[in-house]
């Protein structure tokens, strides 16, 4: 995946913004939250890191040019770095995303999700939607 198909892609996933900070890291966030981190040197396989859910962690910290998150692993949190070939698909590498950011969003407070549109907000009458 390139720079430009990475930030392409997360832009268009609902309520995110993005900042580079951490000596270039291109960080996605849904509300004020971290889903995405993508590293890019030139010559070299881009590192994309994302949060996954307990079982996709199992599954795929072991597999060949995935790791466990430098720093985040170690600190108990479940986040995968995609980091050398052959690593994972771009398809796949997007449905990871995509699944970080529901990941990322499903843990904001229920306030923030309906402000950023992520939760549905129930009718004024209080009528079922």
């Amino acid at each position: 995946m390139t720079l430009d198909g990475y930030n392409a892609f997360c832009a268009g996933l609902p309520a995110t913004s993005h900042v580079v900070q951490w000596g270039g890291a291109h960080v996605w966030k849904v509300g004020s939250k971290v889903f995405a981190i993508g590293g890019f040197a030139d010559g070299t396989e881009p590192r994309i890191t994302f949060k996954t859910s307990d079982l996709s962690y199992e599954l795929l910290k072991t597999q060949p040019g995935l790791r466990p998150a430098p720093y985040l692993a170690s600190r108990g949190m479940k986040w995968i770095q995609h980091f050398e070939k052959p690593g994972l698909a771009d398809d796949d590498l997007r449905a990871y995303l995509a699944h970080s950011h529901r990941l990322v969003a499903a843990g904001l407070t229920r306030k923030a999700r309906r402000e950023f549109g992520l939760d549905p907000v129930p009718p004024a009458d209080g009528s079922a939607a």
